[in-house]
């Protein structure tokens, strides 16, 4: 039987093998928010395409007012993106609904909040979990497949589903720091990528 200790150590060596990933996160949070929608079903690459594209209406009041098909003609680059653009809709939506103010949400216990989260069209468990962790700053464990094939190398699992595995892995991030949190969901992700790259990849390290 895996433990938490040991679920721990592997997750802290990632981190400090990568480094802290402070490189990625947006100075305009609404452009990290509208990213965890861009993301889905494409890559990095195509996501990022879409979101320079909207780089002149990522304010509230911009996304809100814009034509939908202004929308979809912009985030085109990221792929289904008639979906999309009603996804970022809902979400623009269901913020001004809720003030549109972050400070609202302070009072919501972090599972409250994510059930608000999964009743907004477009945003799974993935994806509240992103933004739980991001744009609330919570602590939460992002079961992602970078996260399910990593821990199923080292013995852990198998998870059939995101639930599954969140469900084992969440309680983990109560008692570490918020920084550390995102560290740990970034360093899976870029050794994921590295991982992908180079299958025949000795890790090892994860286990010192």
């Amino acid at each position: 039987m895996k433990t938490d200790k040991q679920k721990i150590k592997l997750l802290n060596n990632l981190v400090e093998h990568y480094g802290y990933q402070y490189w990625w996160e947006q100075e305009n949070r609404l452009a990290d928010w509208v990213s965890m929608i861009l993301i889905q079903q494409t890559t990095e690459k195509n996501a990022n395409k879409a979101l320079a594209n909207l780089e002149p209406y990522l304010s509230v009041e911009k996304l809100s007012a814009i034509d939908l098909e202004k929308l979809q003609e912009l985030i085109r680059p990221a792929g289904f993106y008639k979906q999309k653009s009603n996804y970022i809709k809902a979400l623009i939506h269901w913020f001004i609904a809720h003030g549109a103010d972050l400070e609202t949400f302070r009072s919501y216990s972090t599972e409250e909040l994510r059930k608000e989260l999964l009743k907004i069209k477009g945003v799974g468990g993935e994806t509240a979990d992103a933004m739980l962790l991001y744009i609330f700053e919570r602590n939460v464990f992002i079961a992602d497949q970078y996260a399910m094939r990593l821990f199923t190398r080292f013995g852990y699992g198998p998870y059939k589903n995101y639930e599954g595995m969140r469900k084992e892995f969440n309680h983990l991030t109560e008692q570490i720091p918020h920084q550390l949190c995102k560290e740990w969901h970034a360093a899976i992700d870029v050794h994921g990528k590295h991982f992908s790259k180079n299958k025949k990849m000795d890790e090892s390290f994860l286990l010192l």
